[in-house]
């Protein structure tokens, strides 16, 4: 499993159309066999900073599958305004490193 990190920092959009332009791109996200999960979180001390987080079954499954299928082109087209807000766009592997808190029960 890998994990996508996008990172977004607005500034020629207002927070509540990147909210909406996901909820329209995460349907594509849903009907790809290649996406695990994913999830936007706002900021909440500066709220045109955003971070989506995709878990993918794998890099290739992400750059190769679902970019070359049929759910990116509608996914892009709902998020492309925003494209040029991204300051970072990463894969990350995940470590050994991982719990739960007390909070979590």
């Amino acid at each position: 499993m890998i994990v996508e990190y996008i990172r977004y920092m607005l500034k020629d959009h207002e927070p509540d159309m990147l909210v909406r332009n996901y909820v329209e791109a995460s349907k594509h996200l849903v009907a790809a066999s290649e996406c695990v999960d994913f999830e936007l979180c706002q900021c909440t001390e500066e709220a045109t900073s955003f971070v989506l987080r995709i878990r993918w079954r794998s890099a290739e499954a992400h750059m190769k599958g679902f970019r070359s299928g049929p759910n990116f082109p509608p996914f892009l087209a709902a998020i492309s305004p925003f494209v040029p807000e991204i300051v970072e766009m990463r894969h990350y592997e995940l470590t050994s490193v991982v719990g739960a808190g007390l909070g979590a029960n």
